[in-house]
């Protein structure tokens, strides 16, 4: 089976690779956009995670015609009812990880609600059918950054049962728990292992 991930980060398709590799024994080919010199980067209009991973998936499906999964993550805060949410990336004014982080616990200052999550849903489009996926990593916002491992939010999300932020942990430590883990490891149990 051949499968476009609608993804330009490297770092992520790598994670999708080791991750499924882990958990199917039949070898699936997964292909990058760049081997195809597919430069397309559809806007995210959606309200929701996976309307979001929708638009990504059927777009590059109608510029490569194979099989594709796309994903949309984001995190979760409960005080904050929901927000970030799909706004993840774009929640500062300057659109960069610091700033982002910065308006995060500017917000939460006063709350001593710091409960969050990082949620991922994946969608499978093959022309036909669209299925989702989703996982998910319940955690906390600590007060302050600690480690500088990671991207995002990384620095000052704790997950649930853990003592170090995701920025503290090393890759391999990271995929075991994350909500992208989580939804791949669903995408495979609940999709692959059933259709290869």
């Amino acid at each position: 089976m051949k499968i476009l991930i609608a993804s330009n980060n490297s770092h992520k398709i790598n994670e999708i690779k080791q991750i499924v590799a882990e958990k199917i024994s039949t070898p699936i080919e997964f292909i990058s956009p760049k081997s195809l010199n597919l430069t397309i980067d559809p806007e995210e209009t959606g309200k929701t995670f996976a309307e979001n991973a929708e638009i990504k998936a059927i777009a590059f499906y109608k510029a490569a015609k194979i099989p594709v999964i796309a994903d949309d993550s984001g995190l979760e805060v409960g005080a904050l009812n929901g927000l970030p949410g799909v706004n993840s990336a774009r929640f500062a004014e300057a659109h960069n990880d610091a700033a982002n982080r910065k308006k995060l616990l500017e917000l939460l200052e006063n709350s001593e609600n710091r409960s969050a999550r990082f949620y991922t849903v994946i969608t499978f489009y093959d022309g036909e059918k669209v299925l989702f996926f989703d996982g998910e990593c319940k955690g906390e916002i600590i007060r302050e950054e600690k480690g500088n491992a990671g991207f995002g939010y990384d620095p000052i999300f704790v997950p649930l049962g853990g003592t170090k932020t995701f920025a503290e942990l090393s890759e391999k430590e990271k995929n075991k728990i994350s909500h992208r883990y989580n939804a791949i490891a669903n995408f495979c149990d609940n999709f692959l292992k059933n259709n290869l």
